[in-house]
Protein backbone atom coordinates (compact mmCIF):
# COMPACT_ATOMS: atom_id res chain seq x y z
CA UNK A 1 0.00 0.00 0.00
CA UNK A 2 1.16 3.57 -1.24
CA UNK A 3 1.34 6.73 1.74
CA UNK A 4 -0.60 9.58 0.47
CA UNK A 5 -0.24 12.84 2.06
CA UNK A 6 -3.22 14.76 3.74
CA UNK A 7 -3.52 17.27 0.68
CA UNK A 8 -3.50 14.67 -2.00
CA UNK A 9 -5.60 12.64 0.11
CA UNK A 10 -8.34 15.38 0.20
CA UNK A 11 -8.01 16.38 -3.40
CA UNK A 12 -8.88 12.72 -4.31
CA UNK A 13 -11.67 12.78 -2.96
CA UNK A 14 -13.20 15.62 -3.26
CA UNK A 15 -12.48 15.30 -7.24
CA UNK A 16 -14.02 11.20 -6.73
CA UNK A 17 -17.49 12.99 -5.56
CA UNK A 18 -17.44 15.99 -8.32
CA UNK A 19 -17.05 13.46 -11.30
CA UNK A 20 -19.48 10.82 -9.68
CA UNK A 21 -23.08 11.33 -10.54
CA UNK A 22 -24.11 9.02 -7.85
CA UNK A 23 -23.46 9.19 -4.15
CA UNK A 24 -20.43 7.49 -2.71
CA UNK A 25 -20.11 5.62 0.34
CA UNK A 26 -17.06 5.81 2.69
CA UNK A 27 -16.48 1.78 2.25
CA UNK A 28 -16.67 2.40 -1.70
CA UNK A 29 -13.94 5.27 -1.60
CA UNK A 30 -11.39 3.11 -0.03
CA UNK A 31 -12.37 0.58 -2.49
CA UNK A 32 -11.73 2.10 -5.43
CA UNK A 33 -9.59 5.60 -6.14
CA UNK A 34 -8.12 4.84 -2.54
CA UNK A 35 -7.71 0.71 -2.98
CA UNK A 36 -3.81 1.48 -3.82
CA UNK A 37 -3.50 3.72 -0.58
CA UNK A 38 -2.85 3.31 2.72
CA UNK A 39 -5.98 4.87 4.14
CA UNK A 40 -8.61 3.93 7.16
CA UNK A 41 -12.33 4.40 6.80
CA UNK A 42 -12.11 7.11 9.81
CA UNK A 43 -9.49 8.98 7.89
CA UNK A 44 -12.00 8.69 4.97
CA UNK A 45 -14.52 10.01 7.26
CA UNK A 46 -12.20 12.84 8.81
CA UNK A 47 -11.57 14.39 5.15
CA UNK A 48 -15.56 14.25 4.19
CA UNK A 49 -15.87 15.92 7.69
CA UNK A 50 -14.13 18.85 6.35
CA UNK A 51 -15.00 19.10 2.71
CA UNK A 52 -18.66 19.50 4.48
CA UNK A 53 -17.02 22.63 6.39
CA UNK A 54 -15.55 23.76 3.68
CA UNK A 55 -18.16 23.78 1.35
CA UNK A 56 -20.69 25.30 4.03
CA UNK A 57 -21.72 28.53 2.61
CA UNK A 58 -21.21 27.95 -0.51
CA UNK A 59 -23.55 27.29 -3.25
CA UNK A 60 -22.54 23.71 -3.84
CA UNK A 61 -22.68 21.83 -0.52
CA UNK A 62 -21.71 18.41 0.20
CA UNK A 63 -24.26 16.52 2.02
CA UNK A 64 -24.77 12.99 3.30
CA UNK A 65 -28.05 10.68 2.13
CA UNK A 66 -28.92 7.00 2.06
CA UNK A 67 -26.15 5.72 -0.16
CA UNK A 68 -22.90 7.95 0.86
CA UNK A 69 -21.86 11.89 0.17
CA UNK A 70 -22.65 13.56 -3.10
CA UNK A 71 -22.22 17.68 -3.88
CA UNK A 72 -25.11 19.31 -4.91
CA UNK A 73 -26.60 23.05 -5.07
CA UNK A 74 -28.43 24.81 -2.07
CA UNK A 75 -32.04 24.11 -2.06
CA UNK A 76 -32.44 28.55 -2.04
CA UNK A 77 -30.43 28.44 -5.15
CA UNK A 78 -33.02 25.67 -6.85
CA UNK A 79 -35.37 28.47 -8.73
CA UNK A 80 -32.68 30.56 -9.84
CA UNK A 81 -30.82 27.97 -11.69
CA UNK A 82 -33.75 26.76 -13.40
CA UNK A 83 -33.49 28.80 -16.80
CA UNK A 84 -30.01 26.84 -17.16
CA UNK A 85 -32.43 23.58 -17.89
CA UNK A 86 -34.60 23.63 -21.01
CA UNK A 87 -36.65 20.88 -19.69
CA UNK A 88 -39.21 21.11 -17.30
CA UNK A 89 -39.76 20.16 -13.40
CA UNK A 90 -41.38 16.33 -13.27
CA UNK A 91 -44.81 16.25 -12.78
CA UNK A 92 -46.75 13.31 -11.14
CA UNK A 93 -50.05 12.11 -10.66
CA UNK A 94 -51.62 12.90 -7.23
CA UNK A 95 -52.46 9.48 -7.37
CA UNK A 96 -48.87 8.47 -7.87
CA UNK A 97 -47.84 10.41 -5.16
CA UNK A 98 -50.68 9.35 -2.77
CA UNK A 99 -49.34 5.56 -3.22
CA UNK A 100 -45.73 6.66 -2.33
CA UNK A 101 -46.69 8.71 0.61
CA UNK A 102 -48.79 5.78 2.14
CA UNK A 103 -45.76 3.44 1.39
CA UNK A 104 -43.01 5.46 3.01
CA UNK A 105 -44.99 5.71 6.14
CA UNK A 106 -46.53 2.57 6.70
CA UNK A 107 -44.02 0.38 4.65
CA UNK A 108 -44.48 -2.75 4.56
CA UNK A 109 -47.73 -2.40 2.65
CA UNK A 110 -49.66 -4.73 0.25
CA UNK A 111 -51.72 -3.64 -2.66
CA UNK A 112 -54.53 -3.99 -0.89
CA UNK A 113 -53.05 -2.15 1.88
CA UNK A 114 -52.60 0.84 -0.28
CA UNK A 115 -56.18 0.83 -1.70
CA UNK A 116 -57.53 0.38 1.47
CA UNK A 117 -56.06 3.62 2.92
CA UNK A 118 -56.61 5.25 -0.19
CA UNK A 119 -60.32 4.46 -0.48
CA UNK A 120 -59.67 3.42 -4.36
CA UNK A 121 -58.56 1.23 -6.41
CA UNK A 122 -54.94 1.20 -7.69
CA UNK A 123 -53.92 1.28 -11.58
CA UNK A 124 -51.10 -1.32 -11.97
CA UNK A 125 -49.00 1.05 -14.21
CA UNK A 126 -48.59 3.48 -10.69
CA UNK A 127 -46.94 0.43 -9.10
CA UNK A 128 -44.88 -0.46 -12.22
CA UNK A 129 -44.02 3.32 -12.46
CA UNK A 130 -42.24 3.75 -8.95
CA UNK A 131 -40.51 0.22 -9.12
CA UNK A 132 -38.85 1.20 -12.39
CA UNK A 133 -38.03 4.23 -10.88
CA UNK A 134 -36.44 2.02 -8.13
CA UNK A 135 -38.50 4.45 -5.61
CA UNK A 136 -40.11 0.95 -3.94
CA UNK A 137 -38.96 -2.58 -3.76
CA UNK A 138 -40.86 -6.28 -3.13
CA UNK A 139 -39.48 -6.90 0.39
CA UNK A 140 -41.27 -10.18 1.01
CA UNK A 141 -44.62 -11.59 0.90
CA UNK A 142 -47.80 -11.09 3.19
CA UNK A 143 -48.35 -15.04 4.25
CA UNK A 144 -52.41 -15.06 3.61
CA UNK A 145 -54.06 -16.61 0.64
CA UNK A 146 -52.52 -15.42 -2.54
CA UNK A 147 -49.40 -14.09 -0.91
CA UNK A 148 -49.63 -10.78 -1.89
CA UNK A 149 -46.10 -8.42 -2.28
CA UNK A 150 -45.09 -6.18 0.49
CA UNK A 151 -43.63 -3.27 -1.02
CA UNK A 152 -40.77 -0.67 0.98
CA UNK A 153 -39.09 2.38 -0.36
CA UNK A 154 -35.13 1.74 -1.03
CA UNK A 155 -32.02 3.48 -0.87
CA UNK A 156 -32.82 5.53 -4.24
CA UNK A 157 -36.39 7.04 -2.77
CA UNK A 158 -34.47 8.17 0.44
CA UNK A 159 -31.22 10.23 -2.33
CA UNK A 160 -33.92 11.00 -4.24
CA UNK A 161 -36.14 13.06 -1.29
CA UNK A 162 -32.63 13.72 0.50
CA UNK A 163 -33.28 11.98 3.72
CA UNK A 164 -30.54 9.60 5.15
CA UNK A 165 -33.25 7.27 6.98
CA UNK A 166 -36.71 7.27 7.40
CA UNK A 167 -36.86 8.74 10.47
CA UNK A 168 -36.08 11.85 8.79
CA UNK A 169 -39.38 11.96 6.90
CA UNK A 170 -41.32 14.75 8.14
CA UNK A 171 -44.40 13.54 10.97
CA UNK A 172 -47.75 13.38 9.82
CA UNK A 173 -48.70 15.47 12.48
CA UNK A 174 -50.51 18.17 10.39
CA UNK A 175 -52.10 18.91 6.81
CA UNK A 176 -48.73 20.30 5.51
CA UNK A 177 -46.81 17.38 6.34
CA UNK A 178 -46.77 15.70 3.03
CA UNK A 179 -46.02 19.17 1.17
CA UNK A 180 -43.58 20.00 2.96
CA UNK A 181 -41.81 16.46 1.79
CA UNK A 182 -42.44 16.71 -1.93
CA UNK A 183 -41.49 20.59 -1.32
CA UNK A 184 -38.43 19.40 -0.38
CA UNK A 185 -37.58 17.09 -3.00
CA UNK A 186 -38.71 19.80 -5.79
CA UNK A 187 -36.64 22.46 -4.82
CA UNK A 188 -33.43 20.13 -4.01
CA UNK A 189 -33.37 17.88 -6.65
CA UNK A 190 -35.01 19.92 -10.15
CA UNK A 191 -31.49 20.43 -11.22
CA UNK A 192 -31.81 16.50 -12.19
CA UNK A 193 -33.56 17.09 -15.61
CA UNK A 194 -33.16 13.46 -16.97
CA UNK A 195 -36.39 12.33 -14.64
CA UNK A 196 -39.12 11.38 -16.73
CA UNK A 197 -42.78 12.51 -15.72
CA UNK A 198 -44.68 9.92 -13.72
CA UNK A 199 -48.42 9.84 -14.89
CA UNK A 200 -51.43 7.92 -14.25
CA UNK A 201 -52.67 7.50 -17.65
CA UNK A 202 -56.08 6.46 -15.20
CA UNK A 203 -55.76 9.16 -13.76
CA UNK A 204 -56.19 12.84 -15.45
CA UNK A 205 -55.51 15.21 -11.96
CA UNK A 206 -51.74 15.87 -13.22
CA UNK A 207 -50.02 17.76 -10.41
CA UNK A 208 -46.57 19.38 -9.87
CA UNK A 209 -44.24 18.53 -6.82
CA UNK A 210 -44.79 21.75 -5.93
CA UNK A 211 -48.31 22.10 -5.86
CA UNK A 212 -48.83 18.77 -3.47
CA UNK A 213 -51.20 19.09 -0.47
CA UNK A 214 -52.76 16.94 1.70
CA UNK A 215 -55.53 15.06 -0.67
CA UNK A 216 -58.94 13.94 -0.06
CA UNK A 217 -59.30 10.00 0.41
CA UNK A 218 -55.34 9.41 0.78
CA UNK A 219 -54.09 9.85 4.42
CA UNK A 220 -56.57 11.31 6.68
CA UNK A 221 -56.05 13.87 9.90
CA UNK A 222 -57.75 14.17 12.84
CA UNK A 223 -59.65 17.56 13.23
CA UNK A 224 -59.13 17.65 16.61
CA UNK A 225 -55.85 17.70 17.10
CA UNK A 226 -54.26 17.28 13.91
CA UNK A 227 -53.03 13.73 14.79
CA UNK A 228 -52.60 10.69 11.47
CA UNK A 229 -54.96 8.29 11.67
CA UNK A 230 -53.53 4.92 10.83
CA UNK A 231 -56.41 3.08 10.61
CA UNK A 232 -55.79 0.09 7.94
CA UNK A 233 -57.30 -3.36 7.46
CA UNK A 234 -57.38 -4.66 10.66
CA UNK A 235 -56.54 -7.81 9.03
CA UNK A 236 -52.78 -6.30 8.76
CA UNK A 237 -50.58 -7.28 11.55
CA UNK A 238 -47.85 -5.94 9.18
CA UNK A 239 -48.38 -2.42 10.90
CA UNK A 240 -45.06 -1.15 11.37
CA UNK A 241 -43.52 2.15 12.64
CA UNK A 242 -42.67 4.64 9.85
CA UNK A 243 -39.62 5.30 11.37
CA UNK A 244 -38.30 1.28 10.60
CA UNK A 245 -36.23 1.05 7.90
CA UNK A 246 -37.28 -0.78 4.93
CA UNK A 247 -35.80 -4.55 4.76
CA UNK A 248 -33.38 -6.01 2.55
Amino acid sequence: MKPINPTQLKQLIEASLFVLAKPLSVNAIKETVLADFSVSRLRIQEVLDELQLDYQERGVQLVKVASGYRFQTQEMLSPYLQPLWQEKSPKYSRATLETLAVIAYRQPVTRGDIEYIRGVAISSHIIKSLVDRQWIKVVGHKEVPGRPALFATSSVFLDYFNLTKLADLPALTDADSLHALFEKAQLGMDNQSELETVVDPDNDDVVALDEVSEPDGAIKFDEQDGAVNNDIDPDNQNDNNPSHQPHH
